[in-house]
């Protein structure tokens, strides 16, 4: 029986109270450095020229797991990314950015999700060192599509021809009717030649 709680029932309740105290040393880290996030801004602000290419040269460097939390963090993504975000902060101190060090030393500690809110709030001031990215320029349309677009506006509902029926019925009865060709007049007939003067009958002798 002994034997049983020393080797089950002990390890339990020990990992219940670590884990408690591991959120409320978590918790009383979080505290601390919200104390200091206006010293931290500060600093920030004046360090910003020259930490600036070294941020870039850091994030560009880093995956695109780490990147798209840098960006959009989530308390379940720095849980699933855990590795990836300490290592990211890790750099960040190599660069002596404001803040970065007591948040490694927390998120190594406890991990990233118990401390979500001081590696949330260093993620967003990395943000403001990262250049603007240019939203993508509108494709054209491609003329495949373009052609169907066109053929798919010149088809014609069966209302559409019947109303074009009625137009070219009322187009033929407005138009005169062409005039019927004249008959041609005969030819006058040719006059015949004229004949000789036919000499006069001599008169005849006693």
């Amino acid at each position: 029986m002994v034997n049983y709680w020393k080797s089950k029932v002990l390890p339990k309740i020990k990992k219940v109270f670590d884990r408690n105290g591991n959120k409320a040393a978590a918790a009383e880290a979080c505290k601390s450095f919200d104390d200091s996030k206006e010293d931290i801004t500060k600093e920030l602000e004046e360090k910003k020229v020259d930490l600036q290419p070294k941020v870039v040269e850091i994030y560009e460097a880093s995956a695109v797991t780490i990147k798209t939390l840098v960006k959009k963090p989530t308390e379940s993504g720095l849980k699933k990314g855990s590795t990836v975000v300490v290592k990211f902060i890790e750099e960040l101190v190599k660069i002596e950015f404001p803040g970065s060090k007591p948040v490694s030393e927390a998120a190594t500690k406890y991990g990233p999700a118990l401390v979500s809110g001081p590696v949330i709030f260093i993620f967003e001031k990395v943000c403001t060192f990262l250049p603007a990215e240019e939203p993508p320029a509108p494709s054209e349309p491609e003329p495949a599509a373009t052609a169907a677009v066109e053929s798919a506006s010149k088809e014609i509902t069966p209302e559409a021809a019947e109303e074009i029926k009625k137009e070219e019925a009322e187009k033929v009865e407005e138009t005169p009717a062409p005039p019927a060709p004249a008959e041609e007049a005969p030819a006058p007939p040719e006059p015949e030649p004229a004949k000789p003067d036919e000499p006069a009958p001599e008169p005849a002798k006693a």
